[in-house]
């Protein structure tokens, strides 16, 4: 039972997460198409907001005018108060309609209309002719308005929109009304074929513009796709791929960004296996003589085994101060590696001199010293600096002079330690700045060449860098100039 369940079980594991991968795969979306489709939406609402807008505006143009225009005839058919041929007023309210008929004008699309009760209505000419005193909805507008006047708008299949204005007459001879008529029909389908051509026209520019933006959009995401490509191919043991940088925008400041983050990586994974070979190298003697010793012990001679067991300790002291170095180095590089705070120059410097004395029987004397207080980690900076001592005392005889001084000038803070013993020779300064780089040593010296390496990161922990050059009349000057954060002076 327990077996058939799990057999049936990972089928269906395994078909889910195949659906899952083919589900992500086809919803993603690559930026460029993102892009393109987000640009074009952006120029279609653009486009028709536009056509909207102007079919809004002409509708409202043309309604304009042709309220102009009825105003217009109204106001000459209201003007008109004597009869041109009797020079009197008009009494006659058929003769008021006939004159306006006969001396008005009308537009293309508008019709007058005459109508005295009782007598069949006179009208201008106009292509339409009868067929709009015939429209059912022409007359009910006629009797909606008849009394009041006013305009009404009616929609005819015939002749499409029209408005219909009434303009009551009345005199003592008698009662009328003239009708103003004017057809819209033109105006919109004219407004109608513009739309379209702007329409044709805007589709033609969208198809244009959403080409040119995937293909501009593919230019400027190119080196986005060939980061993708060598960050593919970037693995812990070859961090050499480059990416190639064209042109001055920000896609190339990004790619001169990540350039930068691979050439730091690739050092510090080049400084990290270097670090690691060195380490193996320097423990692997101690080991085999760890071993060696204690393969070759006798248990059963007191005397070997006190022997042997004074130079296992004396190995394993070695070891455990190389683990010490070790760790100091890794930690160098973290955040917390430093505590800055407020230190007082001339007390650092005298300090350092007093715990100096104990390294060994040297001429130790204080050389300038600098004043006020500067910012830094004073256990690291003492540190380094007794180190530097500590390098001093191995390469000097007894007796020697040994000469520890600070200085502030030009933004700078300088703490130095002075020989005047054998020096480091100029080809071999950079070496003995590098982990487990050492140059010319005297007999008797165990160390394994991480001194020099510990005072070089406690500087670059602050900023700053270690300085080696030849002391007068001779020996080694080496000092650690730092970034004078000073609070006072």
């Amino acid at each position: 039972m327990t077996t058939t369940r799990t057999t049936a079980t990972t089928p269906t594991t395994t078909e889910t997460e195949t659906t899952d991968r083919a589900r992500r795969r086809f919803a993603r979306i690559s930026v460029r198409t993102r892009l393109t489709v987000v640009i074009a939406l952006l120029t279609a609402v653009a486009m028709t907001g536009a056509g909207l807008l102007v079919y809004a505006l002409e509708s409202a143009r043309i309604e304009r005018q042709v309220t102009a225009q009825i105003s217009q005839e109204i106001a000459e058919f209201r003007a008109l108060r004597v009869d041109p041929n009797t020079g009197e007023e008009f009494d006659d309210v058929g003769r008021v309609l006939n004159v306006f008929l006969t001396r008005n004008v009308p537009d293309d699309d508008e019709m007058l209309v005459g109508y005295v009760r009782g007598e069949t209505p006179e009208r201008t000419a106009n292509r339409y002719g009868q067929e709009v005193l015939d429209e059912p909805a022409y007359r009910e507008a006629l009797a909606d308005l008849a009394g009041a006047g006013g305009t009404r708008v009616i929609e005819s299949p015939t002749f499409g929109e029209t408005w219909v204005t009434l303009v009551p007459v009345t005199n003592t001879q008698g009662e009328g009304a003239l009708v103003i008529v004017n057809f819209l029909r033109d105006e919109h389908e004219e407004l109608d074929r513009t739309l379209q051509t702007y329409t044709l026209i805007a589709l033609l520019s969208l198809g244009l513009i959403t080409t040119i933006a995937a293909f501009q959009s593919g230019r400027l995401l190119a080196p986005l796709r060939t980061l993708e490509e060598t960050a593919r191919e970037i693995t812990t043991t070859d961090l050499s791929r480059r990416i190639p940088e064209r042109g001055n925008d920000d896609i190339t400041a990004l790619t001169r960004t990540i350039n930068g983050m691979l050439e730091r990586l690739d050092s510090g994974f080049a400084a990290q296996r270097q670090f690691l070979d060195d380490a193996g190298h320097e423990l692997k003697t101690p080991l085999t003589v760890v071993r060696g010793h204690l393969e070759l012990l006798d248990p059963r001679d007191p005397d070997d085994l006190a022997e042997t067991r004074d130079l296992l300790l004396d190995e394993v002291d070695r070891m455990s101060r190389l683990v010490t170095d070790l760790i100091l180095l890794a930690k160098s590089r973290r955040p917390d590696f430093l505590v800055l705070g407020e230190v007082e120059l001339s007390g650092l410097t005298q300090s350092v001199l007093a715990k100096a004395t104990a390294l060994g029987d040297r001429a130790w004397r204080l050389d300038d010293v600098a004043r006020g207080r500067a910012v830094l980690d004073e256990q690291r900076i003492t540190q380094a600096l007794l180190q530097l001592a500590d390098n001093a005392v191995k390469h000097t005889d007894p007796g020697a002079e040994v000469v520890i001084g600070s200085a502030r000038a030009d933004g700078e803070v300088r703490l130095w330690v002075r020989d005047s013993g054998d020096g480091i020779p100029a080809e071999d300064r950079d070496a003995v700045l590098e982990r487990f780089g050492r140059s010319q040593v005297r007999a008797g010296d165990d160390g394994f060449g991480l001194g020099l390496s510990i005072v070089r990161a406690i500087a670059d922990a602050h900023g700053g860098v270690v300085r080696i050059t030849d002391a007068e009349p001779h020996g080694a000057h080496v000092e650690i100039v730092l970034p004078d954060r000073a609070i006072d002076r």
